[in-house]
């Protein structure tokens, strides 16, 4: 039995390998393998500085890597995976400042689950698997899991969608190109519900050759609660495009969603993002990635400007330099600029300003 299932994951890896992978949701952490079980660990750490030099050491409208001056761990965590013909399961116990920055308002123990789930398969012969639990959210093409990234930071599109999810989620393949998953949740990235109303969200992947991705999401859900009681039904449309060749240097993804969020008593409200993200690789070991994107959320949706201003619409553009040290090993150091027409930043003398600055020098280790 214990042969069986480790020829399996082999044969899963490989399966895999061979086709981009969906850095939503699927992480590429490699596990090793004892009997049905799985075990794997994984370490980003960084020091980051801000040019603005925020006096609190946070830096503002970032969860992933957010502190300003200060050697630290952005996420560390281990990864159980178990796995056999009809049922999988997985726990993910997760630390660091992106957990304290994301979960702040999650209750007790839940403030450390970036994964937990166990899954039934429905149909073997279709792979049609139900999961319930704490989920991997395939919003955007940007997780949390940053070696899975062709930048270290994130850019703001996965910072004001869900990282992750509560609820239950149906995959099915629909053939060798098309994947579907459906999503019922407690609601928009929260595992604690905070109101009685239930949200739904979709996935659909295509892929046309193994070297391309195409992803579309939605999700619809009541998003009222004791701190936002005026919200009433919020909709997002999110499209997101992979693309690793083979036999090229460069791999290029881009993600592009719209969201309205309706109000007890006003207009509905929107935000949008836009942005893409090259990588050129120079050798074996070193690579550059650049992104581009811009963010627009004039009716403060999700972003209250630090400084007070009534808007929040801002370009960032940066550049990144990645030295893979071992096959499990990886330093990054990246600069990253941002632009606003609105005076959403401070400077270094605690002024109001129109843009700001960020160097960040990162270390990542998985095993």
């Amino acid at each position: 039995m214990r042969c069986h299932f480790l020829v399996a994951f082999i044969l899963l890896s490989v399966a895999a390998g061979a086709q981009v992978v969906n850095t939503a949701t699927i992480d590429t952490l490699e596990t090793t393998a004892m009997g049905h079980l799985g075990i794997g660990g994984y370490i980003d750490t960084y020091y980051g500085f801000n040019f603005s030099q925020p006096s609190s050491g946070d830096n503002p409208y970032f969860v992933n890597s957010a502190r300003h001056k200060e050697m630290t761990i952005n996420l560390a965590y281990l990864d159980l995976r178990y796995r056999s013909t009809r049922m999988r399961a997985r726990l993910v116990p997760g630390f660091g400042t992106y957990m304290n920055a994301n979960y702040a308002n999650e209750p007790g123990t839940l403030k450390n689950i970036v994964e937990g789930y166990v899954g039934v398969n429905l149909s073997p012969k279709r792979n049609i698997w139900l999961d319930v639990g704490v989920l991997g959210s395939p919003y955007t093409n940007e997780s949390a899991i940053s070696k899975d990234h062709l930048m270290y930071t994130r850019s703001f599109a996965p910072e004001y969608v869900p990282y992750y999810l509560s609820g239950a989620k149906l995959s099915i393949p629909l053939n060798k190109k098309w994947n579907a998953n459906f999503f019922l949740l407690n609601g928009w990235q929260v595992i604690q519900d905070n109101n009685e109303k239930k949200s739904f969200g979709t996935q659909v992947e295509f892929r046309p050759n193994d070297e391309m991705l195409f992803n579309g999401n939605t999700f619809i859900g009541d998003e009222r609660n004791n701190l936002n009681p005026d919200f009433r039904t919020r909709y997002l449309l999110d499209f997101f495009w992979i693309y690793k060749p083979k036999k090229s240097r460069w791999d290029v993804t881009a993600t592009a969603y719209a969201g309205w969020q309706q109000m007890s008593a006003e207009n509905t409200r929107q935000w949008w993002q836009a942005n893409i993200i090259g990588r050129y690789t120079i050798n074996s070991t070193v690579s550059i990635s650049g992104r581009v994107e811009y963010f627009h959320d004039p009716q403060l949706v999700f972003i209250a400007p630090i400084t007070g201003v009534s808007g929040f619409r801002t370009y960032s553009s940066g550049l990144c330099l990645n030295v893979k040290i071992t096959e499990n090993a990886m330093f990054r150091f990246e600069g990253r600029q941002f632009y606003s027409s609105d005076a959403v930043y401070f400077d270094a003398d605690d002024q109001p300003a129109h843009h700001s600055a960020l160097l960040i020098a990162n270390l990542t280790a998985w095993f």
